[in-house]
C-alpha cells in the first residue's frame, strides 16, 4: 500500500492556499478603509469650537461707563466678542467696533481692558458674549447687573 500519495498535494490544489489569502486581506483592507473613512467623514462635521475659558471683572466708573477687564484664562479674538445689554451702549464706542482693548492687537489676554461709554445711566444686565468662527454657535463669557 501506497500511504505516500495521501501526504502529497496534488498540484492543482496548491494555488488554492494564496488566492484566499490575497482575497482575505483585501477584504479586511476594504473594511478597514470604510470604518476609517465613515470615523472621520461622520465626526467631521460635529467638531465644535469650544468657547474660552477666562475670568472678568467689571467695573463701573462713572454713571455713564463701564469697564471690563481680563483677569486671566485663555485668549480671546478680539472680533469674536460684543458687549450687549441695554439700550444705552453707544455702538460707535464698544469695544468689538473700535477694537478697544488695551494693549491688545487682535487677541485679548490678562490685563486687558476695554470702557464701553454709555448714551444714559447704567442699568440693567450686560453680558460679554462670544461667537463662534462662522457664526455657528455663541456662548456668554461674562454678565453684569449695573446699578
Amino acid at each position: 500500500m501506497n500511504l505516500n500519495h495521501l501526504f502529497t498535494a496534488e498540484d492543482d490544489t496548491r494555488a488554492v492556499s494564496p488566492v484566499i489569502g490575497v482575497i482575505l486581506m483585501v477584504a479586511i483592507t476594504v473594511i478597514l478603509a470604510a470604518v476609517i473613512g465613515t470615523f472621520v467623514l461622520g465626526l467631521g462635521d460635529q467638531v465644535q469650537q469650544t468657547s474660552p475659558n477666562a475670568q472678568w471683572t467689571w467695573d463701573q466708573p462713572a454713571t455713564d461707563e463701564l469697564e471690563l477687564t481680563h483677569q486671566g484664562g485663555d485668549t480671546v479674538a478680539v472680533d469674536r466678542v460684543i458687549v450687549t445689554g441695554g439700550d444705552n451702549i453707544d455702538s460707535t464706542n464698544d469695544c468689538d467696533v473700535n477694537n478697544d482693548w488695551s494693549d491688545s492687537n487682535a487677541e485679548i489676554t490678562a490685563g486687558d481692558t476695554c470702557r464701553n461709554i454709555l448714551t444714559g445711566d447704567a442699568g440693567g444686565t450686560y453680558r460679554l458674549v462670544w461667537t463662534a468662527d462662522g457664526g455657528g454657535s455663541s456662548s456668554t463669557l461674562s454678565t453684569y447687573d449695573a446699578n
